[in-house]
């Protein structure tokens, strides 16, 4: 039987800073990719529902999730980038550009900027910035993540050491707000909750109060949708033998989980403008429980914009324990057992 025609996808070995990768396949969303994301997630958020709401504040129609184009860039990288993963380690210096709407079509591509091989030998860890476009080459999204990846030979020469200098947070100047946005007009009602960016105090922390079950099939299906093809996600006769024994959640499934819980108490920040910084702290696996809380970072103004302002948030999400008692890492950074994500971000909110 030949392989000479089927991808095995990229061992540590294969990768060289610098490498260029440009990803399969273009992907249009329409109206069916985002209806399928509300009914995985249950997102409330007033514009990406609504035409009307969005029209409001000046766009031309509701936006697609930015979570859900964010999934459908990360899920082209993976067959060149993460397929022989061990873990996906962490994400920083993430920008969300511009909105993608209904009838886009979006590519990926990345650049190799960082590459570590691991004591062990048998693994290794790859840097990569990717970025997202539309139809019309406009960068939509763009992100570094860092990715343990198996060697196919431990014994393999590795390849040049280096480790990219990333920034703490995206910087507040670097923000792009959606151009035609005035939130002079939002509908405070429509959107569910009352409070501005002036009500939320740094230091403050959110219980978000409910919770969610992950099921079997939901995080197979959200998966597919984001054509996001590790095996770790889907193949239980490989995984059933590997470190858990079982197969993995993709982190970004319970991202989108963790915000969407987040509109109880946050309602208003209505889109996420940066991710400053994520990590999967412990893993998910079907049949746990999803509870969210976030603090209250930072507060920083829009630059040239009085309607606005940036909210820095950090959503952590626990698997099968409420957040009322806000469990975190300790002193030495180490999380407890029910602790699954850490994830800081900047979102607009109207002042």
């Amino acid at each position: 039987m030949s392989g000479g025609k089927t991808w095995p996808g990229n061992f540590f070995e294969d990768f060289r800073l610098g490498q260029e990768i440009v990803h399969a396949t273009p992907r249009t969303l329409g109206g069916g990719e985002q209806a399928l994301y509300g009914a995985l997630y249950g997102g409330r958020f007033a514009l990406i529902s609504s035409d009307e709401f969005a029209r409001r504040i000046g766009l031309p129609r509701a936006p697609i999730d930015e979570l859900l184009a964010f999934h459908v860039v990360f899920g082209k990288t993976v067959p060149d980038v993460s397929l022989n993963a061990v873990a996906n380690l962490g994400y920083a210096d993430c920008r969300f550009l511009a909105p993608v709407y209904p009838g886009d079509t979006l590519s990926a591509r990345s650049r190799v900027i960082g590459l570590k091989e691991n004591s062990s030998r048998q693994t290794g860890v790859v840097h990569v910035r990717s970025s997202g476009h539309n139809q019309r080459g406009e960068p939509v999204v763009e992100y570094v993540r860092w990715v343990m990846v198996r060697k196919r030979d431990p014994e393999a020469a590795a390849p040049e050491e280096a480790v990219p200098d990333l920034p703490d947070a995206v910087a507040p100047e670097r923000i792009v707000v959606p151009e035609g946005i005035d939130a002079g007009r939002y509908d405070f009602a429509a959107a569910g909750q009352p409070h501005r960016f002036a009500d939320y105090a740094p230091g403050e922390r959110i219980d978000h109060l409910d919770g969610v079950t992950i099921e079997e099939a939901e995080h197979m299906m959200a998966t597919r949708l984001y054509q996001n093809t590790a095996r770790v996600h889907f193949n239980q006769f490989v995984e059933g033998r590997g470190r858990f024994g079982r197969r993995l959640i993709y982190g970004g499934h319970v991202i989108s989980l963790a915000r969407a819980l987040t509109f109880n108490g946050l309602a208003n920040a209505f889109r996420i403008a940066a991710i400053n910084a994520g990590r999967h702290v412990n893993p998910t696996f079907a049949g746990d429980t999803i509870h969210a809380w976030s603090q209250v970072l930072d507060r920083a103004p829009v630059p040239g914009r009085r309607d606005l302002g940036l909210l820095r948030l950090r959503t952590v999400a626990t698997r099968d324990e409420p957040c009322a008692a806000f469990p975190d890492a300790d002193a030495t950074g180490k999380y407890p057992a029910s602790v699954v994500l850490d994830l800081d971000y900047w979102a607009l909110v109207p002042a």
